[in-house]
């Protein structure tokens, strides 16, 4: 069976950024951290969602703990009134479908936050542009590939 589409550009900009992480492709869609690290054998806490917010027209993602919930309020403080995006902002702007939004492989680049709970994991897992691919990366590599800047979330 031929990969999808989604997944193809990903693993190029995943490439391109100088990743070094595996792709796996899931059996089955994993929409939530805990089907995800259920499926990887890992703790819920090192799965990385990446969470896509409105913040008045322009995205935000916010890359947190799957153990986490993000506190809009909090993070507000720092980026500004966040509303959940729907889903045709969410492919607007990353190319994928809520589920599978990965922290790289963007249209443009979007302005991004990471929790730093994830610092805690050796290794990290997120989507890779697919509900049922994820990819393995670390904590700095996260940082490095999205610019992302450190914000507490929860």
């Amino acid at each position: 069976m031929a990969e999808h589409t989604s997944i193809t550009r990903f693993r190029a900009a995943l490439a391109e950024a100088g990743g070094s992480g595996e792709i796996r492709i899931l059996p089955d869609s994993v929409h939530t951290a805990a089907l995800a690290a259920e499926a990887l054998g890992c703790q819920v806490g090192a799965i990385a969602n990446s969470l896509l917010f409105d913040g008045g027209g322009a995205p935000v993602l916010i890359l947190t703990s799957g153990a986490h919930r993000v506190d809009t309020d909090l993070v507000a403080r720092t980026t500004g009134p966040l509303t959940r995006a729907d889903k045709d902002f969410v492919r607007t702007h990353t190319g994928q479908v809520i589920g599978g939004v990965s922290p790289i492989a963007h249209p443009a680049p979007i302005r991004t936050y990471i929790d730093p709970w994830l610092r805690e994991h050796p290794v990290v897992w997120a989507a890779a542009g697919h509900p049922a691919a994820v990819f393995s990366t670390t904590y700095d590599e996260l940082v490095r590939m999205t610019s992302a800047t450190e914000l507490t979330v929860a």
